[in-house]
């Protein structure tokens, strides 16, 4: 399989080497948000797709204010590097 934007891609290897990175912030979001209390990677926080991810109204992306407020808010800054990851083959994510 190919992707468009391959080296925005990384692997299990690359995670488990970075787990400890204080530059790296790994985020579950799952359809289900329970999923993240049966198990997920070592220092991973969750966000709930539902609550936070999307407009509570109109169901659409989030601006780019309340997007920068919630990055804030999962300690991210312009120079971390973000892993997003969930189930359903990452749809959430």
């Amino acid at each position: 399989m190919s992707y468009a934007r391959p080296e925005y891609l990384v692997d299990t290897e690359w995670v488990a080497q970075n787990l400890n990175n204080p530059d790296v912030r790994i985020i579950e979001s799952d359809e289900d948000p329970l999923l993240y209390a049966t198990g997920h990677i070592e220092g991973a926080v969750q966000v709930d797709w539902f609550s936070t991810l999307q407009h509570p109204l109109r169901r659409d992306f989030l601006t780019k204010e309340k997007f920068e407020e919630v990055a804030s808010n999962l300690g991210i800054t312009n120079d971390t590097t973000v892993v997003f990851y969930g189930d359903k083959s990452n749809w959430f994510a």
